[in-house]
């Protein structure tokens, strides 16, 4: 969270729940078959569980990522709509690190609603750590350490460049950093590469005898461009057909002025880039000029 807080939008600006759940049948109608409510956090907004509800009523696989705070609230409704798969947001398992990054007391409030969901069997729980050098990659073995009596999936994400977050690559912790980490101190024995699945942005992997397992998202050292299949549209109605991607397709102002939208989802999904946005060297990573045409991931939702 920047120390200035974030620019609020104007709530005409956002789509309503009807828009979202007719942007979302087209995509369901064209083959989509899972959608994510991500942000931000998504939770915060008011109408969210008319969202979820509307949403539930299509053939998809339903899921979110939050940071945790208020999801004890909302057991209910996910039980309702059967979204199972939950991932948290969490970048440091020390309190004081934690309040720092997020600028938030809610350290004890977020460890406590993980434990609640990885304890009840409805639920597939995810935690998101981006590792970032000198802040909280001093935590890869703690963070470790707590999948083996957890049942969840913690996963390891690359420090990714967008506008607004100071990326460089002195900060980028890489897969190869910490895999080597987790066998040093694990054991090459203990250490299991599991099977990823088809179309999956992790690597995973497990220590033996472990309750839950880890992974590593390796979206700069080593990109999972060639089998990506997603895309995100965000609150404000706007495509993005990679989540590095500068360019954006408004599906929302020609929602509200009555076209079809089939043909922009169309041509947004046909010109999607073969590498990370355009970003397909290291060169072009450590230049300014893809990634700050980006929005900052604060910003981009979805």
């Amino acid at each position: 969270m920047p120390a200035q807080g974030i620019q609020l939008s104007p709530k005409s600006h956002i789509m309503t729940y009807d828009e979202i759940y007719t942007v979302a049948k087209k995509f369901v109608d064209l083959g989509v078959t899972k959608i994510r409510i991500t942000g931000g956090e998504p939770l915060v907004r008011k109408d969210v569980e008319i969202v979820l509800k509307k949403l539930a009523t299509l053939p998809v696989e339903l899921s979110i990522t939050t940071n945790g705070v208020l999801i004890d609230k909302y057991i209910a409704i996910f039980k309702e709509c059967n979204l199972q798969k939950i991932n948290i947001s969490i970048d440091s398992l020390n309190p004081t690190k934690f309040n720092s990054i997020t600028r938030r007391k809610d350290f004890e409030k977020v460890m406590n609603n993980i434990q609640l969901f990885t304890n009840d069997p409805f639920f597939k729980v995810k935690l998101n750590c981006v590792l970032m050098k000198e802040t909280n990659d001093d935590e890869i073995i703690d963070f470790i350490e707590y999948t083996r009596y957890n049942n969840l999936n913690l996963r390891f994400i690359e420090f990714m460049p967008f506008d607004g977050n100071k990326w460089n690559l002195d900060k980028l912790v890489s897969l190869e950093t910490i895999t080597q980490m987790a066998t040093n101190h694990f054991g090459n024995d203990h250490i299991i590469k599991l099977q990823d699945a088809p179309n999956d942005t992790s690597k995973n992997y497990q220590i033996k005898g472990a309750t839950g397992s880890f992974a590593v998202i390796s979206t700069v050292t080593n990109p999972f461009c060639d089998s990506c299949n997603r895309i995100r549209l965000t609150a404000n109605g706007m495509l993005k057909n990679c989540l590095f991607s500068g360019g954006e397709t408004n599906l929302l102002e020609t929602l509200r002025a009555g076209g079809s939208i089939e043909k922009p989802i169309n041509i947004a999904v046909q010109s999607k880039k073969k590498v990370r946005g355009g970003m397909d060297t290291q060169d072009k990573f450590t230049s300014d000029n893809l990634r700050l045409n980006n929005r900052s991931m604060i910003a981009i939702g979805g």
